[in-house]
């Protein structure tokens, strides 16, 4: 079975219902917590919830390229294993059991597997309350693809890999040795999107987005994807503080499962699938 690092940083609600949907997929779970104050209190908050962390990594201002560095380099602790690299709100479904995803790209040499973003949400749009006790299926029972639509953001992700294999920030590519990174439909060390595409059910979209967004939209200085947040603050404003999910772009179904996720639920993954890969 593969490792699972995550990397956390202020907002713990999503960790305990992203660590409980990997329990039984990995082997160890490796948790770096990424503060920007000594005294912000997430360290208590982890310690609730019974983790100890691998890494505890305190700078004053959230850097995206320091959590891509953190994630390169806790993985290669175990260059020769396999490990899952998901943010704490990214829950992610394979179509198939990762053990033999894992034997066949060993088979093949392929030393990565990619997937593309499927963006949950409540009823009607709605952005819900997550707290401990909430069961988060039933809490966002829509799933769709209206980032990218509303703001360009890279709906690719980089879901699977051996240790040794580096990532882009975002961990949106492959990072190679050569300067180059996976961007494209091919890659002779990518596990083919026909055999295998990951979706990741990104649960971003919930009652503390919009200040997060809010936020770095309004901190160009800090943020070099503050216009692309900017974008999105601004739609979600014109749609009354939701998101339409009447515009056919989005491709919002209603899942029909409200206990776990199955790959087979979003009937467009197919059509999404051709989508995501083409950006």
């Amino acid at each position: 079975m593969p490792n699972l690092v995550t990397v956390v940083g202020r907002n713990t609600h999503i960790l305990p219902h992203m660590l409980k949907h990997y329990e039984d997929k990995v082997d160890k779970k490796y948790i770096v917590v990424y503060r920007q104050d000594e005294n912000d209190g997430i360290l208590d908050e982890i310690e609730e919830l019974g983790i100890t962390p691998f890494k505890v990594v305190t700078e004053p201002k959230f850097n995206w390229n320091k959590v891509t560095e953190l994630y390169n380099e806790v993985k290669l602790t175990k260059p020769n294993e396999w490990w899952i690299v998901a943010d704490d709100d990214e829950l992610q479904v394979y179509p198939d059991d990762i053990e033999n995803i894992i034997k066949h790209c060993e088979s093949k040499g392929y030393s990565f597997v990619t997937g593309g973003f499927l963006d949950r949400l409540g009823k009607y749009g709605t952005f819900p309350k997550v707290e401990r006790e909430t069961d988060i299926h039933k809490a966002f029972p829509l799933a769709g693809f209206f980032r990218y639509p509303m703001s360009k953001a890279c709906p690719n992700k980089v879901t699977l890999m051996k240790g040794s294999q580096k990532v882009s920030p975002g961990q949106h590519y492959a990072l190679f040795d050569d300067g180059t990174n996976s961007w494209g439909k091919k890659h002779l060390k990518r596990m083919p999107v026909e055999e295998c595409f990951v979706q990741v059910h990104h649960f971003k979209w919930d009652s503390t987005c919009i200040e997060r967004i809010k936020e770095v939209a309004d901190n160009k200085k800090d943020y070099s994807f503050s216009d692309e947040y900017r974008i999105m603050y601004e739609a979600i404003k014109d749609s009354h503080w939701k998101i339409d999910i009447n515009n056919s772009e989005f491709l919002v179904e209603n899942l029909k499962n409200f206990s776990y996720i199955n790959y087979e639920d979003y009937t467009n993954w197919d059509k999404l699938t051709s989508k995501i890969i083409s950006i």
